[in-house]
């Protein structure tokens, strides 16, 4: 059975609707995050040798695919965005976490350069992907390159908070990296449980949000329980914006997010969706499962039709994968908020998490 969980509504008296918090402009915020974070990031990734740092910059959205300069999409910044908040909770300017900020930016896309190469996608943020356009071998040394880079953007600041800082760094990307692994050994297994998922998504997803939430207070000069207690408001955000990115990488609208239709049940991913309609039982859940078995040893499914895949995203709706996992991501929502209550900080600090928070659970793309 899938385990019971509260339901949104319940998730809501637990905390807030997401949307109820005035006075935050989520754009604006995202924005300074980008702004402050993006000429550091640039001179990091400048330090790169040719041809690196120009497949960087492609990657990144700053020039084109010969070079030229271009406003490309960056993503949603929403990293950035955090380290330079929890600088400001830690009663330091939101400029101190800028380092935290690049850094974990940094970790991401290596890790974003290298998930494109080992899925094969071919689309990233509405353009073709590095490996693509540049090939595996750059899309590998370049991601390794950015790895590096985060590392020396921490610890040439040579400061003790710095090297707390990294130490937090350094166990989120070996987090983020188990869980990319464990990602591709459920893609070749039948059954995947919801909580191996949901571990699995802790680590790839929740790992590294949950530093860049602390990065920018130690930084600041929190204390460790401060820090730990701001990394579990960003590893359980981790979950609920990896639960919505689930949903998206079923029923997305391939305009808003850049990738193909169904474009996780074209990788095979067992995403939360998908084991909790497994999970689930009932004639939906026991054809998905008799379905997603042949579809494993079939020679034939690079040549799926809409159709076809349409099929199974009906069934996991028809089982109850959808709203279950639209209910986690509301569920993890207000685990991260009661969180926030256990740190002093500004009233205006804690309602801008709160807001960014709400923007990851009510998203399109």
């Amino acid at each position: 059975m899938v385990p019971t969980v509260p339901s949104a509504e319940t998730a809501e008296d637990t905390a807030h609707s997401p949307g109820d918090v005035p006075n935050t402009d989520i754009h604006a915020l995202l924005e300074r995050g980008r702004t402050l974070s993006t000429p550091v990031l640039r001179a990091a990734v400048d330090r790169l040798a040719p041809p690196m740092d120009t497949v960087a910059a492609y990657h990144f959205g700053w020039i084109d695919a010969h070079g030229r300069p271009a406003e490309g999409d960056g993503g949603k910044a929403v990293r950035p965005a955090l380290a330079l908040l929890s600088a400001e909770a830690a009663g330091a300017a939101p400029e101190v976490g800028i380092p935290g900020a690049v850094a974990v930016e940094l970790v991401h896309n290596f890790s974003l350069l290298h998930d494109d190469l080992m899925d094969g996608d071919e689309q990233r943020r509405h353009r073709d992907t590095v490996w693509k356009v540049h090939g595996p071998a750059q899309a590998i040394l370049v991601g390794d390159a950015l790895f590096a880079l985060a590392n020396e953007v921490l610890l040439e600041l040579g400061t003790v908070e710095a090297g707390r800082a990294t130490r937090r760094l350094t166990t989120a990307s070996r987090k983020l990296i188990d869980g990319q692994a464990q990602d591709i050994s459920y893609e070749h297994r039948e059954r995947v449980t919801v909580e191996e998922c949901l571990e699995m998504e802790g680590n790839k997803t929740g790992a590294l949000l949950a530093c860049a939430v602390s990065i920018g207070a130690v930084l600041g000069g929190a204390d460790d329980r401060t820090a730990d207690t701001l990394e579990a408001y960003g590893y359980h955000l981790g979950l609920a914006f990896q639960a919505v990115d689930d949903l998206l990488g079923i029923w997305g609208d391939p305009v808003a997010t850049g990738k193909q239709t169904w474009s996780d049940l074209r990788q095979r991913k067992k995403s939360l969706p998908v084991v909790a309609a497994l999970a689930a039982g009932g004639p939906a859940s026991r054809r998905l499962g008799e379905l997603l078995a042949a579809d494993a040893k079939s020679h034939d499914f690079d040549s799926f039709s809409e159709t076809e895949f349409a099929t199974r995203a009906a069934l996991i709706e028809e089982a109850g994968g959808r709203e279950w996992t639209s209910q986690e991501a509301r569920r993890q929502h207000a685990v991260a908020i009661e969180a926030l209550s256990r740190v002093d900080m500004p009233e205006r600090i804690r309602a801008q998490f709160v807001a960014l928070a709400d923007f990851v659970v009510v998203r399109k793309r």
